[in-house]
């Protein structure tokens, strides 16, 4: 089975998870300040960092699925167990962003987002079972270092969040996203035939 109608797929569920959580952004009525929306910072902030997960996921699946010559039944179930977690993000952001990053919000928001990584991990390893250990996507990805890192900073963010300041955590969770928003090019570099990359 090829990989385009799940591509497909996955596009238009990530599609409409940024479409929802941009709708949690309510828009000030009968006051016109700027104070009006000074108010709505924590929104905000919550949706632009949910948005660049959502980004950084759309962008290695699509790099992650280019690399597949084939997917079967574990793969489509592995990617819409990757969907579920990525589905909950507008609950979790919204919730986290309602109530000014308190405690609780921020924990479940980085549980999500580390539930969101294992899921990842869990379909590009399906996605190798399926093609092979010699596959391109197998050799792309290598040691994948940036990957394994990414759980335990996920689990720092909910343990710093819960133990020391919500604040703390959500440094754990952006900075994390920071790492990922630097150009990943193991995959385009194995498929253009320069080999896999050691991180």
């Amino acid at each position: 089975m090829g990989t385009n109608r799940l591509e497909a797929f996955s596009d238009g569920v990530l599609a409409i998870i940024i479409t929802i959580m941009v709708l949690e952004l309510k828009v000030p009525h009968g006051d016109a300040s700027l104070n009006a929306l000074l108010a709505l910072w924590p929104i905000f902030f919550s949706y632009v960092l949910s948005f660049i997960y959502v980004g950084i996921y759309w962008n290695n699946h699509h790099h992650m699925l280019q690399a597949s010559g084939k997917v079967a039944g574990s793969v489509l179930w592995a990617n819409l167990h990757l969907l579920f977690w990525l589905s909950l993000l507008p609950f979790t952001t919204g919730w986290m962003g309602e109530n000014d990053f308190g405690r609780w919000p921020t924990v479940l928001y980085g549980i999500n987002l580390l539930c969101c990584a294992l899921a990842y991990l869990v379909l590009q390893r399906c996605i190798i079972a399926v093609n092979g250990k010699d596959s391109a996507l197998a050799r792309a990805i290598g040691l994948d270092l940036k990957g394994k890192a990414s759980a335990p900073l996920y689990l720092l963010g909910i343990g710093s969040a819960w133990l020391i300041a919500p604040w703390v955590g959500i440094a754990f969770f952006a900075g994390t996203a920071a790492t990922w928003l630097i150009p990943d090019r193991r995959i385009e570099r194995t498929l253009m035939g320069d080999g896999p990359e050691r991180v």
